[in-house]
């Protein structure tokens, strides 16, 4: 009985009941904005995604198994993923740099380093030049996330 009052299985309880009267042709989204994953402080990653339900939901389930405490800026896309707002130019350096400054991130960390989904790297140059923060490039799929932060994230922050 405790497994279905465990938050993973209430959340996707109520994910699906939502779900149950949407329009099959319209993305389900969640809010543009700043989330919290565990309790991130000023010193923890903040980890770029858009604002399509499954991928961030995805994001935050595999940051939330990695024991990783951090802050995820959510873009406005229209509700689609990362790979299909970047070919609709949905998810462009500009948009990502303007949402960085809007949704108060600059506020809650000491830092200026955000990690990019690796599926479009790409981005990375122009992104730091729009925003002005150091651009890490994360693994392409959020399953690797909880490596990433184990072994490659210190290594690439040394040099900021």
């Amino acid at each position: 009985m405790t497994d279905l009052l465990s938050r993973d299985a209430l959340l996707a309880m109520v994910t699906a009941r939502l779900n149950i009267y949407t329009d099959p042709q319209k993305p389900i989204q969640v809010e543009s904005g700043v989330y919290e994953i565990g309790e991130p402080d000023e010193t923890s990653p903040v980890l770029i995604t858009t604002n399509f339900s499954l991928t961030y939901y995805t994001v935050e389930a595999d940051t939330s198994a990695g024991n990783i405490d951090a802050w995820v800026v959510v873009v406005d896309t229209d509700g689609t993923s990362v790979l299909t707002a970047w070919a609709a130019e949905d998810f462009t350096p500009e948009i990502i740099a303007k949402t960085i400054k809007e949704c108060g991130i600059e506020e809650k960390v000491e830092h200026r380093i955000a990690v990019l989904p690796g599926g479009v790297a790409v981005l990375s140059g122009d992104l730091e030049q729009e925003s002005g923060w150091n651009i890490v490039v994360g693994p392409r799929e959020s399953a690797g996330i909880p490596t990433f932060f184990k072994t490659e994230y210190d290594q690439r922050i040394a040099g900021f």
